[in-house]
């Protein structure tokens, strides 16, 4: 009786440990405490018996539900190839190295084996065959890897194979790397940075996501959270201790700078344009301007393909096309869009709609102008910012998608100098879409001849000029579009790490929100306000997945492929 009460008293004593343990650990851990107290044998069948009746009474959960499940899939791509890479993960791998290759290899070194089925013992492949035991692994637990020969027939005899062994299952989509989390071998960010470098189409994209991947953003959010975690800490001692003064002069005083500037510090990583979610996802740009300006033309000069079609009949364009680009490195997708003038037909008129829907959510809208505005406009008399703000005004209006009653439709299919005088010059464009970011390009300049001298002249660091028939100035017009996408999304090699996420940049909002309401409450209640020190930590811990959830996991891991 002494013993049994001395076997559970030890064994509910490491419940505890055992729950904050990673799934490799928690197995390693319960593996040797079945197999050192002997009492525990009598009450149990085996290992797994204990694992069972450990999470279903003490809440593991799925961390370690499916701990001694061992998981393989086909790691490289489907279809037929030279070879095919099958990754096999779990407590229970050596058992497939035991009956498929004859034993255990030397770690990481490739070896040359047989392949053989474990029921039949017939030879299915030759394979090169790498054993990697864990923890030093991807996913922390024992790994092997079998390189086999890529058809279709080898690469299903040996995930067959492999299902006929006792506690093996194929994996989930994105199961070996959820793994690796789960095991602390990597955190979300860094997982984050993986997925994005195994979709990664452009330079710039490989770039970012391999330097996430390294653990940058990690490094950056994990300083901030320690650094919260001191302030904490400090902020707890004194409420618990401040009377008894055994504390620190000034302690208080220093949590306040240093919140202060974390605050800042966090503030200014969520301040930087979006460059990091623009170059993930891709950046879109959107071409607009009058109805036969040539917009079409120059859609298909970016492209150097046929991708919308082009005549002279004004309207030809009625639908958003678009066309996915790799520019100097950078993803882009870009939209050719329906002329914006009055119109009376109704499918126009949808055409219309959708250009400046697509112009509300674009990050560069590009301006493609008329030749005949050049031969209209005294430029000298005009900033940039009037000029694009009055001709925007005007095309919008004409358009008939805002409302204005400063002043009326012009009178011809142009603009002409009456509709860039000051008082005309209406911000009201703003209110429909952000002109931040624009190019504005002068199509079919071969047509101009007088004033040209003039309009290069005085915009010839705001505007584009080039003619989309005869090649003219087009080259000058890519480097400047070059140079504006670089400027939106940044250089991912240099420079601080950006954000790459919609769910990074609401946590981190969060937390400038609680150390906001720090201050706030510290005038009042020392107590309260470290309350938002802790819910300010949590915050940075959500993000890196120090504090995480199933369902979190589940969104992150899903866009991964079978075998990584």
């Amino acid at each position: 009786m002494i013993r049994c009460a001395h076997a559970g008293v030890v064994y509910f004593r490491v419940v505890y440990e055992l729950n904050k343990l990673s799934n490799y650990k928690s197995v390693q851990r319960l593996t040797h405490f079945y197999t050192t107290i002997p009492f525990l044998q009598t009450l149990f069948k085996n290992k797994k018996h204990l694992l069972n009746y450990h999470i279903r009474h003490f809440g593991l959960g799925t961390n370690v539900k499916n701990a001694y499940d061992t998981i393989y899939a086909l790691s490289s791509g489907s279809g037929k190839c030279a070879v095919a890479v099958i990754r096999i993960s779990g407590a229970q791998t050596r058992v497939a190295m035991e009956k498929m290759c004859g034993g255990l290899t030397k770690p990481r070194i490739a070896n040359l084996r047989k392949l053989q089925d474990p029921n039949t013992k017939e030879d299915i492949d030759k394979a090169l065959v790498i054993w990697f035991p864990g923890p030093h692994s991807f996913t922390g637990e024992d790994i092997a890897e079998f390189h086999v020969h890529g058809g279709p027939a080898v690469i299903s005899s040996v995930l067959s194979a492999l299902g006929t062994l006792s506690g093996f299952r194929p994996a989930k989509p994105g199961e070996f790397t959820k793994q690796a989390f789960l095991n602390g071998k990597l955190d979300l960010t860094e997982i984050e940075g993986l997925g994005d470098l195994i979709h990664a189409e452009t330079e710039a994209q490989r770039k970012q996501a391999l330097r996430q991947m390294d653990g940058v953003l990690n490094i950056l959010y994990s300083s901030w959270r320690n650094r919260l975690t001191k302030c904490l800490a400090n902020t707890t001692a004194f409420i618990d201790f401040s009377e008894e003064e055994n504390i620190e002069d000034n302690i208080l005083e220093h949590v306040f700078s240093e919140v202060c500037n974390i605050k800042d510090e966090v503030s200014a990583h969520l301040n930087d344009s979006r460059r990091g979610e623009r170059l993930r996802d891709g950046l879109h740009v959107v071409i607009l301007g009058e109805p036969n300006v040539g917009k079409s033309s120059l859609l298909n000069a970016i492209s150097q393909r046929p991708a919308a079609i082009v005549s002279p009949i004004a309207g030809t364009t009625r639908d958003v096309v678009e066309t996915a680009l790799n520019i100097a490195g950078y993803p882009v997708l870009l939209s050719d869009t329906a002329g914006l003038r009055e119109t009376v037909d109704v499918v126009e008129k949808e055409g219309i709609h959708r250009a400046v829907n697509r112009a509300k959510i674009a990050d560069l809208k590009i301006i493609v102008l008329h030749p005949d505005i050049i031969k209209q406009t005294h430029f000298s008399d005009l900033t940039f910012a009037d000029f694009v703000t009055s001709y925007m005004n005007h095309l919008l209006q004409d358009a008939g998608t805002m409302n204005s009653t400063q002043y009326s439709s012009p009178s011809n299919s142009h603009i002409n100098e009456h509709y860039f005088s000051a008082e005309h010059n209406s911000p009201s464009t703003n209110q429909h879409i952000d002109m931040t970011n624009i190019l504005l390009v002068f199509n079919k300049i071969d047509l101009v001849n007088e004033n040209r001298s003039e309009l290069f002249q005085h915009f010839k660091d705001k505007m584009c000029f080039l003619s989309c028939t005869t090649g003219e100035g087009f080259d000058s017009f890519m480097k400047i579009l070059v140079m504006k996408i670089q400027n939106l999304c940044g250089d991912p090699s240099v420079g601080s790490p950006s954000l790459t996420q919609v769910r990074h940049r609401h946590h981190l909002n969060k937390c400038v929100l609680h150390l906001t309401q720090f201050n706030t409450y510290s005038q009042e209640d020392i107590v309260l306000a470290s309350e938002q020190l802790r819910l300010a930590a949590n915050e940075l811990g959500q993000v890196t997945g120090q504090i995480s959830t199933e369902d979190v996991l589940n969104v992150i891991f899903r866009d991964f492929c079978i075998g990584k």
